[in-house]
């Protein structure tokens, strides 16, 4: 995602090497693409583990060098280090402070100054590892995400130059053991912790310290140089095929990082060891790759929050010729940060030592307190009338028992009994969709006196022998049904999943659908399916408060009935069939589209909390109006066994 700041690319103490440069481009160029959205670029996130070896690399050879000749200075290491990163960084992050102030809604802008505050003190990748959860806000308000990659570099900084100190002093001859054994010990760390959930492997250090190492090792010649032409030029070849693959292969469902980081590391570590003199180190050294490097830095701090309030602004991903413009943007802002702030702080005769250090102070200080005051403003609602905070208010309409109910087997806690103070006849099982209509469901069970238990595992869909990334959901379903088996006073199972999210309507997980069914009604027990929630394309509470601030609420519509059909053809086929032996149908669509657009409020209230989950006033107008006569029971269905080798208790 981020290089270290353009400086001269080090082999020997003079001699800069222009493919470096080069190989930023090649970093910085998929991590835009990607980010930006263009089609073919879906890996390109891998970036930034190609700048992380280019660091590694860099820093390495010049903190060896000097800690061999005798002349290492920390405090000499850290003014190269604020020259590089601080200046650019610093004004980065203070206009989109108060680019967020004047754009952002209440709810969106209480995360931007956390986030500024972190960035700052170079602890993003820690603050966001920890702003996780429905509520923390996604990807596409955090303006600041994209510096926890400078985060993880400055941590690193900060121990291992006195790390090479203290091999230099005391055991010179196990320096490159010992490094080799560190990243080994990280390599294998963040394989092991490769399906983790938490984002520690993807934000931490020490599941991404073996990725500088690996750049590190190099410069430190833990690699023998290669002396044959022709064995140089077929590593490049490799190299780069390493890079590429995964930049047009990868994408957000591949396991990452991990072992599959290991392609673009390699990549990157052989295009450094071998590209001098070669065809490839020619290509990456022509003018057009080296200028793109030199701002590689200042492009990557920029791209990122122009992009999201971009999008933030449209409501909408970028697209056809807002995605060139925004582009375009991007580099010229690159350039002038680069032309403007970067190469006037890295001159040391017009910026002394001890002005940086001053700049540093005061730059980071100034950041803190308009941090500090935001937060303390809390969203700064002031700002907005009194229909756009209705609107924005949506975002806390989810079930008040959310967080103390929703994954409840994740924790290892016992499900969540609601409705009347009485022994369920009910449960809901379902995935995160299933929180809010599990609350409008129980205030129905109250009024009679009933009671229900909560299930809901997230991203885990109520599918017996359902292969997911997490592992967990194969148990949290078995468990689930377990417990159904255990308890005969459940005589109602309600099944909710995030059916529309284009993943669970495969004919081989419907086939695992209907075995559920059938599992559950050969236990005796009736089900009620409760079908797809139209996704929509945007952030609905925020799209309305967009709309109200802009005086135009009365023209908010939801995507249409036809696409949400379209993106569950097998699903809804399979229906009627259902419903005819029995399966009572609670469809959202009757509830919400009855007009061919489904609608996205309700007596001035969103129905959503976010872009596809119900709020409680979306949930409880699905559950009352989104019912289908419920025709007679099939015996013949509830006298069917599933085949022994798909019996749930094998």
């Amino acid at each position: 995602m981020h290089g270290p700041a353009p400086m001269a690319a080090i082999d020997h103490p003079h001699r800069y090497r222009r493919d470096i440069d080069g190989l930023r481009a090649l970093a910085i160029l998929p991590v835009l693409l990607f980010h930006a959205h263009v089609p073919g670029f879906s890996g390109g996130y891998v970036g930034v583990d190609i700048f992380f070896v280019i660091s590694g690399f860099l820093i390495t050879g010049i903190l060896a060098r000097d800690i061999d000749q005798g002349r290492f200075s920390l405090i000499r290491f850290y003014e190269r280090r604020f020259r590089r990163i601080v200046p650019a960084l610093a004004l980065m992050i203070l206009v989109t402070l108060a680019l967020a102030a004047w754009l952002y809604l209440p709810g969106d802008l209480e995360g931007v100054p956390r986030s500024a505050l972190a960035a700052t003190l170079f602890a993003s990748n820690l603050w966001f590892f920890t702003d996780t959860g429905y509520f923390a806000g996604g990807a596409d308000v955090k303006p600041l995400l994209h510096t926890w990659s400078l985060a993880v570099e400055e941590q690193y900084y900060i121990g291992f130059p006195i790390l090479l100190m203290l091999l230099a002093r005391h055991a010179p001859r196990w320096r490159t053991a010992t490094l080799s054994g560190i990243a080994a010990a990280s390599l294998l760390l963040a394989i092991g912790m490769e399906r983790d959930t938490s984002g520690f492997t993807f934000y931490l250090l020490p599941t991404r310290a073996w990725e500088l190492f690996a750049g590190g090792l190099l410069a430190l010649g833990a690699v023998p140089a290669l002396r044959r032409r022709w064995l140089r030029e077929a590593i490049t070849a490799i190299g780069l095929i390493a890079i590429a693959l995964p930049v047009f292969l990868y994408d957000r469902t591949t396991i990452f990082p991990g072992i599959t980081a290991l392609p673009p590391v390699l990549g990157a570590a052989a295009l450094l060891h071998a590209a001098p003199g070669t065809r490839i180190g020619r290509v990456l050294s022509q003018p057009m790759l080296v200028g793109i490097g030199l701002v590689s830095y200042s492009l990557y701090l920029w791209h990122w929050p122009l992009i999201v309030f971009t999008e933030y602004a449209t409501d909408a991903p970028l697209s056809g010729a807002l995605r060139l413009v925004v582009i375009a943007v991007a580099f010229l802002l690159a350039y002038l940060s680069w032309r403007l702030v970067e190469r006037p702080f890295r001159n040391r005769s017009r910026v002394p030592a001890r002005a940086i250090f001053r700049f540093t102070a005061g730059a980071m200080a100034l950041l803190c307190l308009a941090s500090l005051a935001l937060m303390a403003m809390g969203g700064w609602p002031a700002r907005f009338s009194a229909p756009v905070l209705a609107q924005m208010a949506g975002q806390r309409d989810f079930s008040p028992m959310r967080q103390r109910c929703h994954d409840s087997f994740m924790r290892d806690s016992a499900p969540c009994t609601l409705g009347a103070p009485v022994r369920a006849d009910a449960m809901l099982w379902g995935d995160s969709h299933g929180v809010e209509l599990a609350y409008a469901l129980s205030l129905e069970a109250r009024a009679q006196g009933r009671a229900l238990i909560q299930r809901t595992t997230s991203s885990c869909p109520p599918v017996l022998a359902y292969e997911a990334t997490d592992p967990r959901c194969a148990a949290a379903n078995r468990a689930a049904f377990a417990a159904l088996r255990a308890d005969p006073r459940i005589r109602r199972v309600y099944l909710s999943a995030f059916w529309a999210n284009g993943e669970f309507d495969a004919p081989d997980f419907i086939a695992r659908l209907d075995r559920t069914i059938a599992a559950i009604r050969h236990e005796g027990r009736e089900v009620v399916l409760i079908g797809p929630v139209p996704p929509q394309p945007f952030d609905v509470p925020r799209h309305l408060a967009h709309l109200a601030r802009a005086g135009r609420l009365d023209q908010a519509q939801g995507v249409s009935r036809a696409r949400v059909e379209a993106r569950t053809p097998h699903l809804r086929a399979l229906f009627a069939r259902w419903r005819g032996r029995g399966v009572t149908l609670i469809d959202p669509l009757r509830a919400l589209c009855a007009a061919g657009t489904c609608a996205i409020s309700a007596d001035g209230k969103p129905l959503y909390f976010d872009s596809h989950h119900l709020s409680v006033a979306g949930a409880t107008r699905v559950v009352r109006y989104g019912r289908f006569p419920i025709p007679p029971p099939s015996h013949s269905w509830r006298a069917a066994v599933p085949p022994p080798a798909l019996r749930p208790d094998r």
